[in-house]
């Protein structure tokens, strides 16, 4: 054979050659881009879950914060020790359903967490008095506080 026509052969293999590993490279790469696309899938999908297992109680739990704050307005008049257990327990439930109270009082006057209802004379935009308590799921409050906001008088 003459060297020409090698010299063809041996460049038609290199071209073939280079034109598979550019193959193997492009599947490569979308290999990769569709495993890190599922990782991430995996990733959110398990957030997802664990945002549902978190907040599933949501509005059971805000239905029985009404009842618990007609259990501690009872609690004032009535001095029960039998309304002090079941209120402890409601707080135990609470708390191991990861809810927990907001704290207002003295504190400054945040809408993110409070509604003012009234303002009172007092120290300027300083919480006076917590009308109704306000409570946190995981974070994410569910239920903002009813406050009384303190303004001081101009004389």
């Amino acid at each position: 054979m003459n060297d020409t026509i090698k010299h063809q052969i041996k460049k038609k293999q290199n071209d073939q050659i280079e034109e598979l590993q550019k193959q193997i490279e492009e599947w490569k790469n979308k290999y990769l881009r569709a495993l890190a696309d599922y990782q991430n899938l995996e990733k959110r999908v398990a957030t997802e879950k664990s945002e549902i297992r978190a907040y599933a109680a949501e509005s059971v739990i805000v239905k029985l914060l009404s009842i618990a704050d007609t259990f501690e307005r009872a609690q004032v008049h009535l001095q029960d020790p039998g309304l002090s257990l079941a209120l402890k327990d409601l707080a135990a439930f609470f708390a191991s359903q990861g809810v927990t109270k907001l704290e207002t009082k003295g504190k400054p006057f945040d809408p993110e967490i409070m509604e003012c209802i009234e303002v009172v004379d007092g120290e300027d935009t300083i919480v006076v008095e917590e009308a109704r308590s306000g409570y946190a799921l995981h974070g994410k409050v569910i239920r903002v506080a009813r406050v009384k906001v303190g303004k001081q008088k101009t004389i």
